[in-house]
């Protein structure tokens, strides 16, 4: 932990001494207002849409983690990865991306674009293989309960 914040203090030295560290300061404030303005109602809209979409279900609750986590993983890369995605084909600051680092500038907004389809997609499959195991434990045909469920249920038919 000791090496993580000498490295961390390292850079931000390094980051700070330039004479752009008013646009590190910025990016900074920009950051939190996006994230507490924009992101976080953003998830909570998701979060209450999945909610609505899977009421009627007793798994609804465990359901909007299957939107809410990929909602914010890509959220959190366009917020990190915005001033690459953001750059115009043909921009200065593009130019200067690519001679800078020898990669292209051009690539960030359909890699990020996959990105979150994959996460999204990799959450949907997640939660069709629970929801099918859960629907064929044991081949009984008959849906498992969750083992507190039924804990309960054994309880309760004792107590009666």
């Amino acid at each position: 932990m000791v090496a993580s914040f000498a490295l961390t203090g390292y850079v931000g030295v390094r980051l700070l001494a330039d004479a752009q560290w008013p646009l590190v300061v910025v990016w900074f404030v920009g950051a939190a207002l996006l994230h507490d303005l924009v992101l976080v109602p953003l998830y909570t809209v998701a979060a209450q849409a999945v909610a609505r979409v899977t009421a009627g279900t007793a798994r609804h609750r465990a359901w909007t983690g299957y939107v809410r986590v990929p909602a914010a993983l890509s959220g959190l890369l366009l917020l990190v990865w915005w001033p690459l995605i953001s750059l115009a084909p043909g921009s200065a600051a593009a130019a200067h991306y690519t001679l800078t680092t020898r990669l292209p500038s051009q690539v960030f907004w359909a890699r990020w674009l996959l990105i979150s389809a994959g996460m999204f997609a990799l959450a949907a499959l997640w939660l069709l293989v629970r929801t099918l195991h859960t629907w064929c434990s044991g081949c009984t045909g008959r849906p498992r309960l969750p083992a507190a469920t039924a804990r309960r249920r054994r309880r309760r038919r004792a107590t009666k």
